[in-house]
């Protein structure tokens, strides 16, 4: 059986967008044309999906989160409330000269953001970074560079605190090997990365 999109009064759905079964978009959130949204996607009231943004299933884009494009979401992506995501790397209102800058006038640049990672409230991601898998912004935090896989970062300009796990818990070190308190799961540091041992 196929679950029905939801759409809420008031929400803004373009009809070029792909929205997947079971998805839902509260009130007020815009959808732009040929967005793609996976399955299984909560987008939040208020909250805005570009033109072409990309997202794959379970993805949670929560209140007033603005999702610009070219963004790309991997699986079971969270973005917090008011995050944002942004897509212009050098601003302007205006041209040199002073003339109103047209859609044609710059190239749009996008975060990419891997799987199950997360983007706590209020968190920016300054174009073109890389959030890795399993990764955590916290809130808060102004991401200027590539986040690795598992890495916490908070801060402005974000930095990496600690690991975290699948489970989203910051990792404990044992003899050597980062364990996940939750889960039991095992991580091993290889350089400026980390990586899950699998059994």
């Amino acid at each position: 059986m196929t679950d029905v999109v939801f759409v809420a009064p008031g929400a803004d759905v373009a009809e070029s967008a792909v929205i997947g079964d079971g998805s839902k978009i509260w009130h007020l959130a815009q959808v732009r044309e040929a967005a793609q949204l996976g399955e299984n996607c909560i987008v939040g009231r208020g909250a805005y999906i570009g033109t072409g943004v990309e997202m794959g299933d379970n993805c949670k884009v929560q209140n007033y989160a603005l999702v610009y494009e070219p963004a790309k979401l991997g699986h079971g992506v969270f973005i917090g409330p008011a995050v944002v995501l942004t897509n212009d790397t050098y601003p302007r209102a205006v041209a040199p000269d002073g003339s109103l800058k047209s859609a044609d006038d710059w190239t749009a640049v996008g975060v990419t953001i891997h799987d199950g990672a997360s983007i706590g409230a209020r968190a920016v991601c300054i174009a073109p970074v890389t959030i890795g898998r399993w990764a955590t912004v916290a809130a808060g935090a102004v991401v200027t560079r590539d986040v690795p896989d598992f890495a916490l970062v908070a801060g402005s300009p974000a930095r990496r605190i600690r690991w975290v796990g699948r489970a989203g818990v910051p990792l404990e070190l044992r003899d050597g090997v980062w364990v996940c308190p939750a889960t039991g799961a095992e991580y091993v540091e290889d350089g400026e990365e980390l990586k899950e041992v699998h059994a």
